[in-house]
């Protein structure tokens, strides 16, 4: 019942709204924030270990029964080889020329021009074709599956999914997941390759170093084990950087800022991990094959 004041209309003391509470504010905020954050993370740690288990449980299933998605696996190899081959190549004639550059600079004031080609082998082989390879997935890879993924989340198709009893995991992530450790070796021996020859071009035009003496050193301290654990990078990225967008896309809400947040997120996510991830295989690398002359 509401009675006339002034012209505006008073709720009566039955009706009126509860007050709203006041947001913490300052330190009350902060106790908040480092409460709830810990609590998240292990959450979305969760999460992420259940995503992972579900994606190499599908796999493995769809290799012992023969029901691979060969279509769906080969349409996503080949749009994630569309954004990340060029760049690829970009990325790598930098890489290769930067090498040589900056080694043969300082090869020159001591005479050893003829170890150009072991800068190229530790320097491309070592640390810059896997880390290339995975910043480009990271980049462009990542963005285009959570954009994919959180727009069909956001249009509400997941859950249209799931009622009909499909499991996105199974029929959107898997397939993504392996198109993306397909094409990961790929981009490694593209990178290696590109930055390798760039190093060579540069070395022999600018720095006046013989062709043969490069491709000897290069041989004598680039190893195949040196090759393998740049693959196993490039394989560990590529699994990281799928896990990790497909996490987010398939959380997104919010409408398109809620796509971007998880894109945003997803990239920047997967570029730490990188980063942390090459850290540690670099130093079991170390520990149980250290750096020797072929």
């Amino acid at each position: 019942m509401t009675t006339i004041t002034h012209g505006r209309a008073a709720l009566s003391p039955r009706t009126r709204l509860p007050k709203k509470q006041p947001r913490p504010q300052g330190s009350g905020r902060v106790s908040t924030y480092l409460r709830e954050t810990p609590k998240k993370s292990i959450c979305t740690l969760g999460r992420s270990a259940q995503l992972t288990t579900d994606v190499i449980r599908y796999a493995l299933l769809g290799v012992v029964k023969l029901r691979l998605p060969a279509y769906e696996i080969a349409d996503q190899m080949w749009s994630l080889l569309k954004v990340t081959t060029l760049p690829a190549l970009l990325m790598a004639v930098p890489i290769g020329a930067e090498v040589s550059v900056q080694v043969g600079g300082l090869m020159n004031q001591v005479g050893a021009n003829s170890l150009a080609g072991a800068a190229s082998g530790l320097g491309v082989v070592g640390q810059g074709a896997p880390m290339a390879a995975g910043l480009l997935m990271s980049g462009a890879a990542a963005s285009a599956i959570a954009s994919d993924l959180g727009a069909r989340a956001i249009r509400e198709e997941i859950d249209a999914m799931r009622v009909m009893g499909v499991d996105p995991v199974e029929r959107l992530v898997m397939p993504r997941f392996i198109a993306m450790i397909a094409i990961a070796p790929m981009l490694c021996i593209v990178i290696i390759a590109a930055g390798v020859a760039a190093g060579l071009v540069i070395s022999a035009r600018v720095n006046d170093v013989v062709p043969g003496s490069f491709w000897q050193s290069f041989g004598a301290f680039a190893t195949p084990t040196d090759l393998a654990f740049s693959v196993l990078k490039s394989l560990l990225f590529a699994g990281i950087v799928v896990l990790i967008a497909s996490l987010r896309g398939l959380e997104a809400k919010g409408g398109p800022k809620g796509v971007a947040n998880a894109v945003n997120a997803s990239v920047v996510l997967s570029v730490f991990c990188i980063f942390l991830t090459n850290l540690l295989v670099s130093q079991l690398q170390m520990m149980f094959f250290p750096a020797r002359l072929a």
